[in-house]
């Protein structure tokens, strides 16, 4: 604070009363003083502890940046590793899809020359079957004329084995009726009765 200046006129006036003015003006002044130096130690202690804060602020955003850079430097090869891992994910997929690709194509190609093989042998399977029937048709066709003939065969020899059994056994009749009256005859020479022996 400034002190306030008096007139000229007041000084003159009353000298003591102007030494106590002056007396109480310099107190005054030295408190004033005081009060100042306090303000500036005050402020000087303050502006210790603002620069003492932002030596701390200094470091600590230094630590934050260094970390802020190691956390860059992370995200960085993180995403590298991540990248270079989805390139090898990526090729070995596409070289698996072209595998697996490739392996259905020939797959299906074979299936194709399967179903194809298979007609033909089922086509041939019928053919076989249909000839297997056919021959099989005309060999039970064979078997049964076999049959009748071999009936019509055995029908024959039969009836002339009876015509022929006929014959001989009237002719063994015959003879049988001969001997047997040679021998009554013979018998009747001897005096004997056939019918009693």
């Amino acid at each position: 604070m400034a002190p306030r200046k008096k007139s000229k006129k007041a000084t003159k006036k009353n000298p003591e009363k102007s030494e106590n003015d002056l007396e109480a003006k310099y107190r005054r002044s030295i408190l004033d003083v005081a009060l100042l130096q306090d303000q500036i130690a005050l402020q000087g202690e303050c502006v210790l502890k603002i620069q003492s804060d932002r030596t701390d602020l200094k470091r600590h955003m230094r630590n934050m940046e260094q970390n802020l850079q190691y956390e860059i430097q992370d995200h960085r090869d993180i995403n590298s590793d991540l990248s270079r891992m989805y390139k090898t994910m990526h090729s070995d997929l596409t070289n698996k899809v072209t595998s697996l690709e490739k392996e259905v194509s020939h797959l299906q190609e074979e299936l194709v020359l399967c179903q194809e093989e298979l007609k033909r042998v089922k086509r041939e399977h019928e053919e076989v079957k249909q000839e297997k029937d056919g021959i099989i048709s005309d060999l039970q066709c064979k078997l049964d004329n076999m049959e009748i003939d071999h009936e019509k065969i055995l029908h024959e020899t039969l009836n002339g084995l009876t015509s022929q059994l006929s014959v001989v056994r009237q002719g063994w009749e015959v003879k049988s009726t001969s001997l047997h009256q040679k021998y009554k005859e013979r018998l009747a020479e001897f005096g004997l009765n056939a019918l009693d022996i």
